[in-house]
């Protein structure tokens, strides 16, 4: 259900990004993973921004050629400069920067609670500004650069039991915005991708989760999320990493501050 299909990915990137310095945040597994190696084949060095050392060294190793992992803890705005240091030192650029690192934490309105709100909204939200202003300066230097952030069409949309989840989603919607109008004059390009049911890790929390709240398995919680697809399949990364790469190259040269629904139909506007 997880596994990459390659020849997807291929088709996902074309090779036209060669030689570009691609940052991919939480690149130790699922979509994140997807990324970096959809980059990787479009000939892009990968730089594989993880907090679990483990996951991150296996995928710069699956990988190969000169992708390489660098332990990032996005809560922590310290780590996130120290890993853009070293990139810059390293290669001297940093081309694209893609926001993917997240979490997910379901609950209802009333179970809610302030350690709740605090991790979602650090990770999912506040995380993407403060990688961004940390590679900012280095695009700005080279006057051009892509961001492409992870929103979800959970920012899109309301939800009774996702509450802080959907409200870090909104804000990467706004937040892509803003740096887009503020950095257009720099050369610098911002989006965001909004996904809908990815299988990943991500989605077996989802589904156990949600399906936990709801009072179904999470086989039936999937079932039921699937039959309201209107493409009538769920999503895979690759169908993610295919418009992410399309936003990181030149074919995306005419658009920023755009939030793109990547769902199936789900949300059609």
């Amino acid at each position: 259900m997880n596994s990459l299909h390659t020849n997807d990915l291929r088709k996902a990137v074309e090779p036209s990004l060669q030689g570009r310095v691609a940052i991919v945040t939480g690149a130790g597994q699922g979509l994140g993973r997807a990324f970096a190696k959809a980059f990787a084949m479009a000939g892009a060095i990968p730089v594989i921004a993880e907090r679990n050392h483990d996951k991150g060294s296996a995928v710069a190793a699956e990988i190969g050629n000169q992708a390489f992992a660098i332990h990032t803890d996005v809560a922590d705005p310290a780590s996130i400069d120290s890993m853009v240091a070293e990139v810059d030192r390293r290669f001297g650029r940093i081309d694209i920067l893609v926001n993917n690192a997240g979490i997910y934490r379901a609950a209802s309105t009333l179970q809610v609670t302030e350690d709740h709100w605090d991790a979602v909204l650090t990770i999912n939200a506040r995380a993407v500004f403060f990688a961004s202003q940390a590679a900012l300066p280095t695009m700005i230097a080279q006057k051009s650069g892509a961001i492409v952030n992870l929103a979800s069409m959970a920012g899109k949309i309301g939800s009774a039991n996702n509450l802080p989840y959907n409200a870090s989603k909104a804000a990467v919607i706004s937040i892509t915005k803003s740096l887009a109008l503020a950095h257009a004059p720099d050369g610098i390009r911002v989006n965001c991708v909004c996904p809908g049911f990815v299988e990943t890790d991500m989605w077996t929390s989802v589904s156990t989760e949600l399906g936990a709240l709801t009072g179904v398995l999470a086989e039936e919680f999937t079932r039921r999320r699937l039959a309201s697809v209107p493409l009538g399949r769920m999503e895979r990364p690759e169908d993610v990493a295919s418009v992410i790469g399309f936003l990181a190259s030149s074919r995306a040269g005419y658009m920023t501050g755009q939030a793109l629904s990547v769902d199936g139909g789900l949300v059609m506007h």
